[in-house]
């Protein structure tokens, strides 16, 4: 039998070739939706704008997540990470990955006493963090090498030097 390929069947396999592609382009294109909606659900908060207002006041007001936490995109050194607000933590907690990531150094060894119970964490000190236009230089952290997390905790050592506001599930941070 001779299969000789006819201008038909070459069309007909270039439609078919086509009409696949466009398939997986949807694909992709849907898989990339969903996964920024989810996102969106977890950190409501990716570009904290805020304002300066006419007397210095720096504000940002924040957006309550879907799990009643209040997650922002914030700075540490000039690099974007995750902040997760934690009023019960005395320090920014930060993962050790993360502050590997970021080039922390470790200080002195500290005990912390956490939900999961006491744990080794080393003291280290922020040159700046950033939250939408707050931002504190010279912040006191702690590096806890057993949390696995994504997010930083940011503690009292920042939060304790801004007036807070909560209305509904809008937290307003201000600082003086």
């Amino acid at each position: 039998m001779n299969h000789q390929q006819t201008p038909q069947s070459n069309a007909k396999r270039a439609g078919t070739m086509m009409f696949i592609a466009m398939w997986i382009l949807v694909l992709l294109l849907l898989t990339g939706g969903f996964n920024y909606w989810l996102e969106g659900q977890q950190n409501p908060n990716r570009n904290p704008g805020g304002e300066t207002l006419v007397d210095g006041t720096r504000e940002v007001t924040l957006q309550r997540n879907r799990y009643g936490h209040y997650i922002a995109t914030g700075r540490i050194n000039g690099e974007a990470v995750t902040f997760m607000l934690d009023t019960g933590a005395s320090d920014i907690s930060i993962p050790g990955r993360i502050a590997e990531r970021l080039g922390l150094e470790r200080g002195a060894p500290q005990q912390y006493r956490t939900a999961a119970g006491i744990i080794t964490g080393y003291r280290t000190q922020l040159e700046q963090v950033e939250l939408g236009p707050i931002a504190l230089e010279d912040v006191r952290a702690s590096i806890n090498p057993h949390m696995d997390a994504d997010e930083i905790l940011l503690g009292m050592s920042f939060l304790k030097h801004l007036e807070f506001t909560q209305r509904g599930d809008r937290l307003t941070l201000r600082q003086y």
